[in-house]
C-alpha cells in the first residue's frame, strides 16, 4: 500500500541544517497495523507527515498503491489524500464551534458530496465509534475520550485506505487509552483498516502487529 524508499527530510535555516530524517526504507502492506516507536525528537511525526503526503521529503520516493508520487504541488496530491488517508491527531483537531456530527462530516465537504449523503455517512461513523446519540453536542461538552473518538469517525467517515495516528492515545487516562485502542484494533480486524500509529507507549505498541523504531532520524532494527 505505501513503499518509501531512501527517504530523507531536512530541515535548513539560515545559521543550521537540521536532519530529521535518513535513508528511510519502509513498505506498509495492506491490512497491517503497525507501530512507530522512538524518543522525542527522533523523527517519528516527520516520518508520519511524509507518509501522509502532509510533507515534501528532502529527498527519496513515496509510492501510494504502486503509484509515484512525484509532484507535491499537484491537486492529485490533495485528491489522494483527501481520499484515501485518514489522520487521528493527539489534539483531536475539533473545531469547537461546530457540533459533533459537522465534525465528521468535514471531510466530506471537500468531495462535494452532497449534504443528505454527508449526513448518512457521518451518522454512520458516530455509530461505528459509539457516539450516535451525540451528533446534536458540542466538543466541549464531551470528555477526552469521547472527543478521540469524534476524530477517529472522522478519519474513517470517507472510507480511507489508510489510516495515520499520531499519539492517539497520548493526551488520555490509561482506561480512555485503552478503549481508543480497543476501537482501532476494531477497525483493523473488522473494517481491515490499515493503521500506522505513532506511540511512546510499549503496551500500546506490543497491541499492534509489527513496532517499527525510530533513533535520530533512521530506523533501527
Amino acid at each position: 500500500m505505501l513503499k518509501l524508499t531512501k527517504i530523507s527530510k531536512t530541515f535548513q535555516t539560515d545559521k543550521i541544517e537540521t536532519i530529521a530524517l535518513q535513508d528511510i526504507d519502509l513498505h506498509i502492506k495492506q491490512g497491517e497495523f503497525v507501530s512507530v516507536m522512538g524518543p522525542s525528537g527522533c523523527g517519528k511525526s516527520t516520518l508520519l507527515n511524509i507518509m501522509g503526503l502532509l510533507d515534501e521529503p528532502s529527498d527519496g520516493d513515496i509510492k501510494v498503491n504502486s503509484q509515484a508520487i512525484e509532484s507535491y504541488k499537484d491537486k492529485h496530491i490533495t485528491h489522494l489524500r483527501n481520499e484515501k488517508i485518514g489522520f487521528i491527531f493527539q489534539s483531536f483537531h475539533l473545531i469547537p464551534d461546530l457540533k459533533v456530527i459537522d465534525n465528521v462530516e468535514l471531510p466530506l465537504l471537500y468531495r462535494n458530496v452532497p449534504a443528505k449523503e454527508r449526513k448518512r455517512l457521518a451518522i454512520e461513523a458516530l455509530e461505528k465509534v459509539g457516539l450516535k446519540p451525540r451528533t446534536g453536542h458540542y466538543p466541549t461538552q464531551l470528555s477526552g475520550g469521547q472527543q478521540q473518538r469524534v476524530a477517529i469517525a472522522r478519519a474513517i467517515v470517507g472510507k480511507p485506505e489508510l489510516l495515520l495516528a499520531d499519539e492517539p492515545t497520548g493526551n488520555l487516562d490509561s482506561r480512555m487509552g485503552d478503549e481508543i485502542m480497543k476501537l482501532l484494533e476494531s477497525l483493523h480486524k473488522n473494517d481491515n483498516a490499515t493503521i500506522v500509529m505513532v506511540t511512546h507507549d510499549e503496551e500500546m505498541a506490543k497491541r499492534t502487529e509489527r513496532t517499527i523504531r525510530v533513533f535520530d532520524g533512521q530506523l533501527v532494527h
